[in-house]
């Protein structure tokens, strides 16, 4: 028993192609964007942000983790008889994590200066949904046959045609099968978004103390992700580690330095007011999503904070 992988990276709509890289990142930003909305929504927010911010935050996104990607693997594109102009091939596969989520970010509190929101309430409602675009965006590795781990004998062991060795047929013996990252990856970030909604509903997280557990849970499962990988993949090793590897160890006790220091100052609790003219805020009724509860506050009174079921 094993898991097979596609014979060709595309999913046919009758005539039309479309690549399935490209289809489970367009998916993981979809479903992102509207559990984002629903969050937006009962934090006090108009749901209508998260669209108008979207249109600055993922363009920003995927230029920076292409961006990224080209530069830790140069020399795919501009090695030894390697086409530069691949670079722009992103259906192809290839986007950096680390600069989808720097430049993603730096689109987002562009949109949210534009309309007045504040950035903290902001990015601690949109962070864990990011995990949810991220862990189904790594199904596009799996219709590319790309980012898979060292060889193992386990039942939910991957197929992997040889000619998507790393160093191309007859490296493996036949049959061979290999952890299949981009799952553990997908369930990983899956589980870990539900685990940071109900900490942030439960400890009535805020001050960036979302955003701070968003990058420990991911970079603490990247970390250990990584360690299974054998694919050829970016900068030269650094004392062993690969640069994605540093990435994670340097990411994870900077957003938990963050922790502490919210936590120590006070500055991480809740912030309702999430505009910075409370008049732009909108005119809710009682009506609610049907996956989001209502938190009730210390003194035991209803409280608008609330946290995604989905």
């Amino acid at each position: 028993m094993s898991i097979p992988s596609p014979a060709e990276g595309v999913l046919w709509l009758g005539p039309v192609p479309l690549r399935g890289y490209a289809f489970a990142i367009i998916l993981g930003i979809v479903v992102a964007v509207w559990v984002s909305m629903r969050r937006w929504k009962a934090r006090g927010g108009n749901p209508d942000d998260i669209m108008d911010i979207a249109l600055w935050a993922v363009p920003f996104g995927l230029i920076g983790g292409r961006i990224y990607h080209v530069m830790t693997d140069w020399q795919l594109y501009f090695g030894d008889g390697a086409n530069p102009v691949e670079a722009l091939y992103i259906w192809r596969g290839g986007l950096g994590v680390w600069g989808a989520i720097a430049l993603g970010a730096v689109g987002a509190i562009i949109g949210a200066k534009t309309k007045g929101i504040k950035i903290i309430p902001l990015l601690d409602t949109i962070a864990p949904t990011c995990l949810l675009a991220m862990g189904i965006g790594r199904w596009g590795n799996w219709f590319n046959q790309e980012l898979y781990g060292r060889p193992t004998d386990l039942p939910w062991g991957l197929e992997i045609d040889p000619s998507r060795y790393p160093e191309g047929p007859g490296q493996f013996p036949a049959g061979t099968t290999f952890h299949p990252t981009f799952l553990y990856e997908f369930c990983w970030d899956i589980l870990a978004f539900f685990v940071i909604v109900y900490l942030q509903k439960k400890l009535r997280l805020g001050g960036g103390r979302v955003v701070a557990l968003y990058v420990m849970a991911y970079c603490l499962g990247r970390g250990m992700i990584e360690t299974l990988r054998i694919d050829n993949v970016q900068l030269a090793d650094v004392l062993g580690l690969r640069w994605s590897e540093w990435m994670s160890i340097i990411l994870f006790l900077l957003a938990a330095a963050w922790w502490v220091f919210a936590t120590l100052t006070g500055r991480g609790n809740l912030e309702e007011e999430v505009y910075s003219d409370p008049a732009k805020a909108p005119a809710h009724d009682s009506e609610d999503s049907d996956d989001v509860t209502v938190d009730a506050d210390d003194n035991g009174t209803d409280d608008e904070e609330s946290s995604t079921k989905a």
